[in-house]
């Protein structure tokens, strides 16, 4: 395993390449945005498609409100509280609605297990990055080998 660099907490730096396979490693993430005036964090289920984050959402409900080119923060993590170990990563970027049907067909077939019933009628929203940063909390015994 490659040495990772630290920041000033003693979290591992997380390369570009393994805050996509952490991503890919959980079904849910959250979702900062601005909607009426006010700053909304939901939680959603998503996948990962290429280098964007893609999740549905039903039409009318608050994520909806997202519009094209508004800049949105997302965030997914994982801690295990019996080794002390867990990372985060977080996405900012550009929130589009998919509109293509062939596009929104070919999102449909990435497996994404939606919460709150069917899926006919919710529309794909796309993330953009414009930055991708991770975090890892090390473990105690890597911490220690490190010294």
């Amino acid at each position: 395993m490659r040495k990772l660099a630290a920041d000033r907490a003693g979290l591992e730096i997380l390369h570009l390449g393994d805050c996509f396979l952490m991503l890919g490693s959980v079904p849910l993430g959250r979702i900062g945005f601005v909607a009426g005036g006010e700053v909304a964090i939901l939680p959603v289920n998503f996948v990962v498609d290429g280098q964007d984050v893609v999740f549905r959402t039903a039409p009318g409900s608050k994520l909806s409100s997202v519009e094209v080119g508004h800049y949105v923060g997302f965030e997914a993590d994982s801690y295990d509280a019996a080794t002390g170990t867990g990372w985060s990563v977080v996405v900012n970027g550009l929130a589009e609605v998919v509109e293509s049907a062939a596009e929104c067909a070919r999102l449909d077939g990435l497996g994404l297990a939606s919460w709150g019933g069917a899926d006919s009628g919710r529309v794909w929203v796309r993330i953009r990055p414009v930055s991708i940063t991770g975090r890892r909390i090390p473990s105690p015994a890597a911490a220690t080998a490190a010294e």
